[in-house]
């Protein structure tokens, strides 16, 4: 037992014992190491090794008689490092927008790739804040940790519009049976979850009785276990039989310094075209109602103001199928021309029957926030040749003509958790265009194939996903991907629309019980601190 506790102590002196560069240094090192749990890499394992890190770093850094300002100091420094390190290194690929444009934006990408996790990074530090004002050490200080980490993972999400991008929970979604979880909690709970159990091996360096210790890690692993269970049984239910609507998915692969082009405009058109007009395969069946899927702004014009387009939409469909592709719409007003980041259904006469305007928009990639200040820094759009998009008024369902209602999602939109204010409607299941050309061969396309997933296992929801560059998918309600198109494959998708599941416990609670259980969680340990303290004095 001597030479167990021995061993278990060495790892740990190196970051309890750590001071002024080497703790800064050790707090990116961990953030940086955490982020290889996110997809492409998806070595959830790091958790283990990162999380308790953070731990002990906290351990050391907070002794017992430091004031309540120190502990909110140096709290907010170790994690405001430790996001730096985590969002530096998930994000770094975002550099790469700036390069489809070289000429014009290259200059800003050392500042872009900066400024993002630099930013995120206060949201981490305002958690791990929080936690340091009240920690202890007992063993419930990683219950702790991983309610304000959670809640501040939150607070991001919701912030000015929002950028949930690689929140925690994202670092077990690799797993398919662990992410059934969030069918139950969402995102947000599996957050809380996936950094209270990495953190639990930071208490097998306490001082206490090796016994207490690895009850508290065993208990740890009982919950990852019932995790894993509860996600292998759901996954391992019969699937329902799948709908009576064919799927089309068309993924082109227009790279993104050509999809633009004045001179290939009708070229690309064209390809959509063919690509629509193929020969079937996969499972789909002749003479069958289908809808075919174009990615977001897949077409290079104003698609009702271009002549003929519509006509040649609705010669290629012919009377058994139907459109639903992204494309840039425009609306006069009595300031000039708005434009949208829209969706479209058409007919399959060509005619329109539903359009969607994207709520969310990217910032600096869509519209650009304080435009005036920003334009004397050389800071304009990313995203097009469009000075900007205009907001869309709110999510809604859109329908096709076989009764099947479906959420469009534009682009990042997929990224946020759960379902929008949609009050009465329930659709058949979630649309997810977009168009991640602008980062090449990065892990971006792969985290935000992800994120998009989680949705489906959230609600229960089939999700039919267009990606002009990849990945462009069928997936089910449970988050298994039935067909799919890698990164620049050029390629379609036939299948068949998987039948929607039952509302999960998630789609019906949404985010409250877990914010209520942190928010309790967190008050508790003020309780305690403040008792411990009064007895001091």
């Amino acid at each position: 037992m001597h030479w167990l506790s021995h061993r278990l102590s060495a790892l740990p002196n190196t970051f309890l014992l750590a001071w002024g560069w080497q703790r800064r240094g050790l707090s990116v090192l961990c953030g940086a190491l955490a982020a290889l749990a996110l997809p492409p890499v998806e070595a959830s394992f790091v958790l283990l090794l990162s999380f308790p890190g953070l731990v002990w770093l906290l351990d050391g850094a907070l002794e017992p008689g430091a004031t309540r300002l120190g502990k909110l100091r140096r709290g907010f420094a170790i994690g405001w490092l430790f996001g730096f390190g985590y969002f530096l290194a998930g994000l770094w690929w975002i550099g790469a927008a700036f390069l489809v444009e070289a000429d014009r934006f290259a200059w800003l990408m050392p500042f872009a790739v900066l400024a993002m996790p630099l930013g995120l990074a206060l949201f981490t530090g305002i958690g791990t804040a929080l936690a340091a004002l009240f920690w202890s050490d007992r063993f419930r200080r990683v219950l702790l940790l991983a309610s304000c980490l959670m809640l501040a993972d939150w607070v991001r999400g919701h912030v000015l519009t929002g950028f949930p991008w690689n929140s925690f929970g994202y670092g077990i979604a690799g797993s398919e049976a662990l992410s059934q979880s969030a069918s139950l909690v969402g995102l947000y709970g599996l957050s809380f979850l996936t950094v209270a159990i990495a953190s639990t091996p930071a208490l097998l360096a306490d001082v206490r009785p090796l016994h207490q210790r690895l009850k508290a890690v065993v208990s740890a692993v009982l919950v990852l276990c019932a995790m894993a269970v509860f996600g292998t049984v759901r996954l391992w239910q019969p699937a329902p039989p799948a709908t009576d609507l064919d799927i089309r998915i068309v993924q082109p692969a227009i790279a993104q310094e050509d999809k633009w082009r004045p001179d290939l405009r009708d070229e690309i058109f064209q390809t959509l075209l063919d690509m629509s007009e193929a020969p079937l395969g996969g499972e789909a069946r002749v003479g069958q109602k289908r809808l075919i899927v174009w990615p977001e702004s897949a077409v290079p014009f104003l698609l009702t103001q271009e002549p003929g387009a519509l006509f040649r939409i609705g010669k290629a469909l012919g009377s058994s199928s139907e459109l639903v592709t992204g494309a840039v719409r425009s609306e006069p007003g009595a300031v000039g021309t708005s434009y949208y980041n829209s969706v479209y259904v058409l007919g399959s006469d060509g005619t329109v029957r539903g359009i969607y305007d994207k709520v969310r928009l990217v910032p600096f990639g869509e519209y650009v926030p304080f435009k005036p200040l920003l334009e004397t820094l050389g800071i304009t759009n990313l995203a097009g040749p469009l000075d900007g998009f205009e907001a869309g008024y709110q999510s809604r369902v859109l329908s096709t003509s076989e009764s099947f209602s479906f959420l469009p999602m534009i682009c990042y939109e997929a990224i946020f958790p759960g379902l929008p204010g949609i009050a009465g409607e329930e659709p058949s299941f979630l649309l997810n265009v977009t168009n991640d050309a602008w980062f090449g061969q990065t892990p971006g396309p792969y985290q935000h194939f992800s994120q998009a997933r989680l949705r489906a296992i959230e609600t229960g929801l089939p999700l039919i996903r267009a990606a002009n560059t990849g990945i462009s998918a069928i997936i089910d309600g449970r988050g298994s991907v039935v067909a799919r198109l890698g990164v620049f494959e050029t390629g379609l998708i036939d299948g068949r629309l998987p039948q929607r599941l039952g509302n999960t416990l998630y789609s019906i609670t949404g985010d409250l019980p877990v914010l209520i259980v942190s928010i309790i969680l967190v008050v508790f340990a003020s309780i305690e601190r403040y008792n411990r303290d009064s007895r001091k004095n």
